[in-house]
């Protein structure tokens, strides 16, 4: 059975589209620029702090955040207008199935604030590894996660759009899994082998996640789906 879902913020919950901008305009780029070479560098294999060091050489992640912060422009200042038009339907949805909903992720402390904020009223955890000293992609942190929630690991669902930080990681933790198509990450995840392989679901949209575990849950369906 699945009793709790948990869901990964960045192109889960919160389209990046604005955050991404806030860094080109930190950088001196243009949009335009900086999503092709987060594109270039995502492909080869890289991350979001690589793509940065490509148009900033020197680039330190942790010192370039500080400044922002210091500069009144935190990265991590999530609003309404950044959610997704289905994140608070399916977490509704979720809530109303009878399943308990949290959120977790990389955050700072400030950055799980703002969302304990957003989702008041449909979240009962938001972790974040800011608070936690562990970040994904190590196993460790879904570990912490699951001893937060009185489930068994397998019990709990975790929702991510990126195949080697949420979905490999998790289930590594014992964790049930699922992966979401939105985001540059699952675009380039979504024929993968190995993403094709190991989610327990293969989901296009959050909406999806009710039926999904109901069917799972009852026995009347594959639990999985290919979108």
């Amino acid at each position: 059975m699945i009793r709790a879902v948990v869901l990964d913020v960045g192109e889960c919950l919160v389209d990046e589209t604005r955050r991404y901008a806030a860094w080109a305009d930190w950088l001196g780029v243009s949009p335009h620029t900086f999503s092709a070479v987060l594109g270039a560098v995502l492909a080869a294999g890289g991350g979001f702090d690589e793509a940065c060091a490509v148009l900033r050489p020197g680039f330190d992640g942790a010192a370039e955040r500080a400044a922002r912060a210091e500069a009144g422009a935190p990265e991590d200042t999530y609003t309404e207008a950044d959610l997704y038009p289905d994140a608070r339907p399916a977490l509704a949805a979720l809530r109303a199935d009878g399943l308990v909903v949290g959120v977790a992720g990389n955050l700072t402390a400030r950055g799980a604030d703002v969302l304990r904020g957003l989702f008041a009223e449909e979240t009962e955890v938001v972790a974040a590894s800011g608070e936690w000293g562990v970040a994904k992609p190590d196993p460790a942190f879904f570990r912490r996660l699951a001893g937060a929630l009185p489930f068994a690991p397998g019990e709990i669902l975790y929702v991510g759009d990126r195949w080697a930080y949420d979905v490999r990681p998790a289930a590594e933790a014992g964790l049930r899994t699922a992966l979401v198509r939105r985001g540059p990450w699952a675009v380039l995840d979504w024929q993968s082998e190995e993403a094709r392989a190991l989610p327990g679901f293969r989901i296009g949209g959050l909406l999806e996640l009710s039926g999904l575990i109901l069917n799972a849950n009852t026995g009347t369906g594959k639990g999985d789906e290919e979108v």
